[in-house]
């Protein structure tokens, strides 16, 4: 069987997950943190490079001073001409003099054991590049980074004088480490706390928001409701965001609240004013129609005057009809329970079909039940009134010859007796179909045919099964309309093997 779709709920939309405010917040917090310690980070290393490289070229004017000056006076006096035999130049210094261009003389003092070792023609040639007078320059030779200055010397060409810079290179990477560390644990730490911190300060809201998803839960647009739900006076206190909130829900579900009662105070007076009008119509209903029936039988009247008093029975059995009708709602709308006993619906619904194939023999009646006994909790008249506006909705908006099938089953879950009244007619129109369940409503072009019905039979159907906990739902198509009730079982189990279902055409 089709399943219903006009009262079920629809498919949930795929919704797209985001972030919690407290974490959006720690995350904001965090990204924050991280900026500042890479702006520090980078402000701290830049500095310390400028103090480091100064340290160097300081000590590099000094060692290039000082083979300056031991090439100037070997000239004089004969001493070593080599500038990196000049006294005070420490271990790892790079001494070269070139004459025209090419390297004379030239080595370095291993950084380790202090001994002389020559340059590699490399070397040699990263050395011949360099422009004497210029600003120190950082060049990479074989034997690591160094900084290196050219000083032209007017006896004997250029003296160039270099430093290692792996000592300031190795100091600024432990620099970089300890500043990546202490900021990780800075920004672990802040993450932890602030988290601790920022959901600490949410759950007023947390709180609120609860309150609002209960409220939220509640059956607002029937019945009496009480909305005892409110924040409590530590989150409703203005002056904090959390508070200001809390006080505006609670102001929010004082005017939901005296909306309501004036609503369930309508309604009563509605329900109660349709009582009363209803019981006092039933007595001249009565009247009228009795009398018109007498005069019927015992005068004799021209054929005019009897078919407008056939009228006039006829409209005063279908005012008692709709009169009984808004009897029954409002009597469902004030929430009184039928009475309730063990009904089984296997007998209910083959009846229903039988009354119906006899007095709508141009319509083709199918049932589809079990073989064994479907038990409900409820009122058998009434449950067997839902089955009646069922079957005869089905018969008055459709033509002759159409097939209506009523079938009844249980629910996969053995939970639940599922009865579904189908026919093969035109269907309902799209537009009419959410109004169906209206009170009154009827569409001029929903379906075919037309016997002056009120509109009053599926509203009272739906209220009937709504009252025994269960539903009514309608899905339709051309070519298919059905409408399925679920009612709760009275011994509910899990699905067993039946005897073989009773199938087939309906009684003729």
């Amino acid at each position: 069987m089709t399943e219903a779709g006009s009262g079920a709920r629809p498919d949930s939309a795929v919704v797209r997950r985001s972030m919690s405010l407290s974490h959006r917040l720690v995350a904001a917090l965090l990204a924050l943190l991280a900026l500042i310690c890479m702006v520090i980070g980078l402000i701290t290393h830049t500095a310390m490079e400028r103090t480091l490289y100064a340290q160097v070229d300081q000590q590099l004017a000094f060692a290039s001073a000082r083979a300056v000056a031991f090439q100037r006076s070997g000239a004089a006096g004969g001493y070593g001409r080599d500038p990196l035999d000049a006294p005070g130049q420490a271990s790892g210094t790079v001494n070269a003099r070139l004459n025209g261009g090419v390297l004379a003389v030239g080595g370095v003092l291993d950084p380790q054991t202090g001994e002389r070792r020559g340059i590699s023609q490399d070397d040699a040639a990263r050395l011949a590049a360099l422009v004497p007078g210029a600003a120190p320059v950082e060049a990479r030779l074989s034997v690591g980074p160094y900084r290196l200055v050219a000083v032209q010397n007017s006896a004997d060409g250029t003296v160039i004088t270099g430093l290692p810079l792996a000592p300031a290179k190795s100091t600024l990477e432990s620099l970089t480490w300890t500043m990546l560390l202490v900021s990780a644990a800075g920004l672990a730490a802040t993450g932890l706390v602030g988290s601790l911190i920022i959901r600490r300060s949410l759950r007023p809201l947390e709180r609120v928001s609860a309150v609002a998803g209960a409220v939220a839960e509640l059956p607002l647009d029937a019945g009496e409701v009480r909305l005892a739900q409110r924040v409590g006076p530590a989150d409703s206190h203005p002056g904090t965001e959390a508070g200001n909130v809390g006080h505006a829900l609670n102001a929010l579900l004082e005017n939901v609240e005296s909306a309501l009662e004036v609503r369930q105070r309508s309604d009563a007076q509605m329900r109660r004013f349709v009582g009363d009008a209803s019981h006092e119509l039933r007595t001249p209903l009565a009247a009228i129609r009795g009398y018109s029936e007498l005069v019927a039988a015992t005068e004799h009247l021209s054929d005019d005057g009897r078919r407008s008093l056939d009228r006039v029975v006829e409209q005063s059995r279908r005012m008692g009809s709709l009169v009984e009708n808004l009897l029954l709602l409002a009597r469902l709308d004030e929430g009184k329970k039928p009475s309730f006993g063990e009904v089984d619906l296997v007998p209910l619904v083959a009846d229903a079909v039988r009354d119906l194939s006899v007095s709508a023999p141009g319509h083709v009646w199918r049932l589809d039940l079990p073989g064994a006994p479907v038990p409900v909790h409820g009122d058998g008249p009434q449950l067997a009134r839902v089955l009646d506006n069922l079957l005869s909705n089905a018969r008055k908006h459709t033509r002759d010859g159409t097939t209506v099938e009523a079938a009844l089953r249980r629910s996969a879950d053995g939970r639940e007796a599922v009865l579904t009244v189908a026919d093969n007619g035109e269907g309902i129109d799209p537009e009419f179909l959410p109004r169906v369940f209206e009170r009154f409503a009827r569409a001029d072009k929903a379906r075919s045919g037309s016997d002056g019905t009120t509109g009053l039979g599926l509203p009272i159907a739906r209220a009937i099964v709504e009252a025994h906990n269960g539903s009514l739902r309608v899905a339709s198509r051309p070519g298919r309309t059905a409408f399925e009730v679920h009612l709760p079982l009275a011994t509910p189990a899990p699905p067993r093997p039946a005897a073989p279902p009773r199938s087939g055409p309906g009684p003729d």
